[in-house]
């Protein structure tokens, strides 16, 4: 191959994104496209402050099953064989301490998030309630939809039956367990 005909070759690329850009620039001028500033509609939504209080009542209308009626003849044994899988994050034996979640023995009627030594969340810290029975399934079923922001990462015990053998269970995790609803 000569230089000639490679002198050809590039003088032919180069008329081409010449072209190329000169029919570019035409169909700009013809269609005149404008680009918006912000390229989406922007939808005006008032924000509105929820507060931990408000999260709990949706979740409650979210009908999830009470487990009240189901505690007295709920399982100690299967309890036990879930909380094994907690038992990887908690302990329960009291006097023991934190691991990645707080020492839960004695959870039922202790105020949520308060356990002396521990960091909850700041949303777990504020929730302002305390862990009843009910309260305590409902966090059980899907723990991130009932606090907002808490650091468990668990995706929750969806069968009621499996919720009411855990909270039983956990409830005999006290020095004084406390009366069945």
């Amino acid at each position: 191959m000569s230089l000639f005909e490679i002198n050809k070759i590039i003088a032919a690329i180069i008329f081409t994104l010449v072209i190329i850009y000169i029919i570019n620039k035409i169909g700009n001028i013809i269609i005149n496209p404008k680009t918006p500033e912000e390229q989406a509609y922007k939808i005006e939504i008032p924000e509105t402050e929820v507060s931990s209080n408000e999260i709990a009542e949706s979740t409650e209308k979210s009908n999830i099953e009470p487990i009240s009626l189901l505690l007295k003849d709920a399982s100690l044994e299967k309890g036990e064989k879930l909380a094994s899988k907690c038992s990887a994050c908690h302990n329960f034996k009291k006097g023991e301490p934190h691991k990645i979640g707080p020492n839960l023995f004695g959870i039922i009627d202790r105020p949520i998030g308060t356990l002396d030594g521990y960091a909850y969340s700041s949303e777990m810290a504020t929730f302002g309630d305390k862990w009843t029975y009910e309260n305590l399934a409902k966090f059980l079923y899907k723990p991130k939809d009932y606090i907002k922001g808490t650091k468990m990462n668990f995706t929750g015990l969806k069968k009621v039956e499996d919720r009411a053998n855990m909270v039983l269970w956990l409830r005999e995790k006290s020095d004084n367990p406390p009366p069945l609803p």
